[in-house]
C-alpha cells in the first residue's frame, strides 16, 4: 500500500481540527446546570401564576353571571393555587426523575 503524500496528511489533520472546532461550536446554548436551574424555576413561577389566575378568572366569570358577591371567586382562586401546588409537585417528581436516571 503507498504512503499517502504529505500535503494529504496536513489536509486531514486540517480537516479534523476543523471538525473538532465545529463540534464546540455546536454545543447546546443551555447546558449548564445553572441555566437548567433558572429555567426549573422560571416554570415553576409561571405554573403557580397561571393556576391561580385562570381559578380567579373563572370565579369571577361566575361570580358576573350569578349576580353573586366574591363567593365563586374566592373559591375558585383556592381551586387554583390548589392545582397550582398540585402541578408544581408534579414538576419537582418529574425533576427529581430526570435527575436521578442522569447519575
Amino acid at each position: 500500500m503507498k504512503k499517502l503524500p504529505e500535503d494529504i496528511r496536513k489536509l486531514e489533520g486540517k480537516i479534523s481540527r476543523l471538525k473538532e472546532r465545529e463540534e464546540s461550536y455546536r454545543k447546546p446554548v443551555g447546558s449548564s446546570e445553572y441555566s437548567g436551574a433558572a429555567a426549573t424555576g422560571l416554570r415553576i413561577a409561571v405554573e403557580l401564576l397561571s393556576a391561580v389566575l385562570v381559578g380567579a378568572a373563572i370565579g369571577f366569570v361566575l361570580d358576573r353571571a350569578a349576580g353573586t358577591r366574591p363567593v365563586f371567586l374566592t373559591v375558585f382562586l383556592l381551586f387554583g393555587g390548589a392545582a397550582g401546588i398540585l402541578n408544581v409537585y408534579r414538576l419537582s417528581k418529574t425533576e427529581e426523575k430526570r435527575k436521578n436516571n442522569k447519575e
